[in-house]
């Protein structure tokens, strides 16, 4: 009976021993599954934020390029804008200077059509003679009453100088005074006789005065030679 107490016991105890074990054994699996899934979860969240940080870096590179992109349009936009507004101010320009050369070399044209030219019969030493209407007077600086004065350190006779010069196209530093007077044939007239220094050009030239504007060429008689 002994024998069969000291069996019973020691088969309880194997028994409670295998329980045992079983128990330990789970925990462990347990366990081991729980740092299993905790190591894999953290594994996980490091590659999503790897992940999103590599998405933010992307994003943030392709805004900043986008915005280089936009400097560069901005600025070449700039550029081109600058470019084509010069363009049209050199064009402008150039148009205006072009307009103002036409306005200067009109009036010469326009006397050019308006000139009335009468040959020399060969009866005389008058060469051609030239009327033109669209003489005007060259301005004066005298105010008040005029009679002309025909001094030559007077304003006046230099006045009557520049309707020469005006009206032959010489210049003055290229003219030499044969006669410069009273217009007999005119009551307020001057009547002049002019040439090139070189004397390849010769004239007699008349001139009236216009009252607040000066004096005003009214004919030309190109000369063969000065009598």
């Amino acid at each position: 009976m002994s024998n069969d107490f000291q069996s019973g016991s020691r088969s309880g105890y194997r028994a409670k021993r295998k329980k045992t074990n079983l128990i330990l054994n789970s925990l462990i699996v347990i366990v081991l599954a729980l740092i299993f899934f905790v190591a894999y979860t953290i594994f996980l969240s490091g590659d999503d934020k790897a992940s999103q940080n590599e998405e933010q870096t992307k994003s943030a590179a392709n805004e900043a390029s986008e915005k280089e992109d936009k400097n560069t349009e901005d600025k070449t936009a700039v550029k081109e804008s600058e470019k084509n507004t010069n363009s049209e101010k050199n064009t402008d320009s150039e148009e205006s200077a072009d307009e103002e050369r036409e306005e200067a070399s009109s009036p010469e044209q326009e006397d050019e059509s308006q000139a009335v030219i009468t040959e020399g019969d060969g009866s005389s030493n008058i060469l051609r003679t030239i009327e033109n209407p669209a003489w005007k007077p060259v301005g004066t600086v005298q105010t008040g009453e005029h009679a002309p004065v025909y001094d030559s350190s007077s304003v006046d006779w230099q006045e009557m100088l520049t309707a020469i010069s005006y009206a032959t196209g010489l210049e003055e530093s290229n003219m030499t005074v044969y006669w410069l007077g009273r217009d007999k044939t005119s009551g307020n007239g001057t009547f002049s006789t002019v040439a090139s220094k070189d004397k390849s050009q010769k004239y007699n030239v008349y001139l009236e005065w216009v009252d607040g504007q000066g004096w005003k060429p009214t004919k030309v008689e190109e000369l063969t030679a000065i009598q």
